[in-house]
């Protein structure tokens, strides 16, 4: 226990036991029962001075008029901070989530998966960003005719990453026209960044509709339709688990309940606080109003991020209670993370 400076040692016993207690079991904690679960042999009045003292110090507050208290949001992230002990994780937990974050699955079905993970081991909110497509680089590309002007497009990005688009077109396009494109696009631009491709075709799009061969003409006009934003875009993060968070309800205000599933709705908030955590190293912990979530309350985030050939990508975290049991969440979260990047490198 690195006990922080301003607390002596019986202060700091003190806490960290009112605030194992109040994780436990979401109640107020008295002087008596503090005394018998810290196994302390002192006073109720020798309690009750260091109860005003950290009271004082705006590390634990009186939510009624009883005696019982709760720790504060500085008093949880005191205890977060210098009084955590974490737990290690177990291995056999380690052997199931490299089994199930299996490196042949495609990055879509590996992210969902770490979501769902990360839900079920922390009976929590599993939340997971999905790496932007600035980072996908085209593998390999086809096209296959489909009736009523339609196309099926299948494209390879990041060497496992398969995305099947149905392509909506101005006019029917034979077997023969897309193989061709197809054959031009892929000993053109394998290897290369998606969206430089896009910008690529544009260019050539302008510059090229009068005087360019018919091959180059359906591969530009076909490619820029498969390639475009609104074809590619995917959920920018997957939340799993929420339903998790109806478990805490009774100790949790329902309107601020409801502030959170909107949190989830309107996403800017989410995306801004993994914006802050994808180029940070390790697990960071967010409790209550620390996120600079409104409405955030009586909630606390961990996150940590993940990596491709050393270069962070995305940000794998939890949502739930300020109450959570942190040294138990934070390493299931810096593993699973881990994990994650390791199934997704090449």
């Amino acid at each position: 226990m690195n006990k922080p400076h301003i607390l002596n040692d019986r202060a700091a016993i003190l806490l960290k036991q009112l605030v194992a207690s109040y994780i436990h079991d979401g109640q107020p904690v008295g002087s008596r029962q503090l005394a018998q679960d810290a196994g302390l042999d002192i006073s109720s009045a020798t309690i009750r001075n260091v109860m005003s003292g950290l009271e004082k110090n705006g590390l634990i507050v009186a939510p009624h008029t009883s005696s019982g208290r709760i720790p504060t949001e500085q008093g949880l992230r005191l205890f977060v901070d210098s009084l955590l002990e974490i737990q290690p994780i177990d291995t056999r937990l380690v052997s199931q989530l490299q089994q199930q974050l299996d490196p042949d699955k495609d990055m879509d079905d590996l992210v969902s998966e770490a979501s769902q993970l990360v839900s079920e081991m922390t009976q929590m909110a599993g939340i997971v960003s999905v790496p932007k497509q600035d980072h996908a680089k085209l593998r390999h590309i086809e096209f296959l005719p489909l009736p009523e002007k339609r196309i099926l497009a299948i494209m390879v990005t990041n060497e496992k990453d398969v995305h099947n688009k149905v392509l909506h077109l101005n006019r029917e396009y034979s077997a023969d026209e897309l193989q061709h494109a197809a054959n031009y696009l892929n000993q053109q631009f394998t290897g290369q960044d998606v969206d430089q491709i896009r910008e690529s075709l544009l260019k050539d799009l302008d510059r090229t509709r009068q005087d360019v061969d018919n091959v180059m003409r359906t591969a530009v006009e076909v490619a820029n339709k498969a390639l475009s934003k609104d074809e590619t875009s995917k959920p920018e993060f997957i939340v799993q688990g929420e339903k998790n968070l109806l478990r805490y309800n009774d100790n949790t205000d329902r309107e601020q309940m409801q502030h959170l599933f909107e949190i989830f709705d309107r996403k800017q908030e989410i995306l801004g606080l993994f914006d802050r955590c994808v180029h940070n190293e390790g697990v960071k912990i967010f409790i209550g109003h620390e996120a600079g979530f409104a409405g955030f309350g009586d909630c606390s985030v961990i996150t940590a991020p993940y990596s491709v050939a050393g270069k962070p990508i995305g940000v794998l975290g939890v949502i739930g209670p300020a109450r959570m049991n942190y040294d138990r969440v934070i390493p299931v979260v810096d593993m699973t993370a881990r994990l994650l990047g390791n199934a997704l490198n090449p």
